[in-house]
């Protein structure tokens, strides 16, 4: 995550300008009933084709709210944002004309029991017990588990197991602080980021432990009363979901692979994210377990 971010960072000011060019350059196609929101989209229209769950739309589940992603409360108010854009970007190469977002709680878009999506954009990390029940595309970006605590605590990886941590509920990090950091109080598991956030800053808990990209958006909002001290590192990296079996998931993945090769990625990862930052994630320390990152 540190170098993908940092270069989503240096790259955020001359990029920007070049994203929202691009919006007018549909490579010459008609693409007067396309409704992508606000999304610049590129490439060839049409040039993939997929079996979509809904005809003429890109069915894409994700949990909302999660600013800078999915920027918007309701899938209706949806108009940009990385993920969205992105799935805008993979509907426009499909020749679809819209995308058609579905909000669902977070366990359930990673639970595999339901399949009638094309595919889910939520921050999911790609782990073995979710290939198990779904399939993933290649990782789009890479992921650390960033520490935010309230101004004025003094809370490091000397002293985190201590205090009453608060973790999102089906993700990696609630498995990350149950099985290594092994927190001496109990761990308090969230549906949703803004509410574990408003339960840090009332004093409900005294840390969260979650995806440093979804947590660098908080200390940059108006009254804000936290901060990011640390991250730890998880080699792992976000994947689009596809359901078990999806006759799509070879075609998803060319489209995937050439929005990383085309650097269509971080484009959007400089506009959508970059602001969302507000500082240089290769500049948070690094907090250790046992002695090991």
């Amino acid at each position: 995550m540190t170098r993908a971010a940092a270069a989503i960072v240096s790259l955020a000011v001359s990029v920007a300008f070049i994203v929202a060019t691009s919006a007018c350059d549909q490579g010459g196609e008609d693409t007067s009933n396309a409704h992508y929101g606000d999304c610049p989209v590129s490439g060839h229209y049409g040039e993939f084709r997929l079996s979509p769950e809904t005809a003429g739309a890109l069915t894409v589940r994700t949990t909302l709210p999660a600013p800078g992603w999915w920027n918007g409360d309701t899938p209706d108010s949806i108009k940009s944002g990385y993920e969205y854009c992105m799935a805008a970007n993979i509907a426009y190469r499909s020749g679809l004309d819209r995308v058609k977002v579905e909000n669902a709680p977070f366990p359930d878009v990673v639970s595999g029991r339901t399949k009638n999506f094309d595919l889910a954009l939520a921050q999911i990390t790609i782990t073995p017990e979710r290939s198990k029940v779904a399939e993933f595309s290649p990782p789009y970006l890479s992921s650390t588990l960033g520490v935010l605590i309230r101004d004025g605590e003094k809370i490091d990886e000397g002293n985190i197991r201590d205090v009453r941590i608060g973790v999102a509920e089906g993700t990696t990090g609630e498995k990350f602080v149950e099985k290594r950091l092994r927190p001496t109080k109990p761990v308090t598991p969230f549906a949703n980021d803004p509410a574990m956030v408003t339960a840090l800053e009332e004093g409900r808990i005294d840390a969260v432990v979650h995806d440093t990209t979804i947590l660098l958006a908080y200390p940059q909002k108006r009254e804000s009363r936290v901060r990011l001290v640390g991250q730890y590192r998880t080699d792992q990296g976000y994947g689009a979901l596809y359901p078990k079996g999806s006759p799509d998931k070879d075609e998803l993945d060319r489209i995937i692979r050439q929005l990383i090769d085309d650097g269509t990625l971080t484009k959007l990862s400089a506009v959508y994210l970059g602001a969302a930052f507000g500082q240089d994630p290769a500049k948070i320390p690094y907090f250790t377990v046992d002695g090991s990152s």
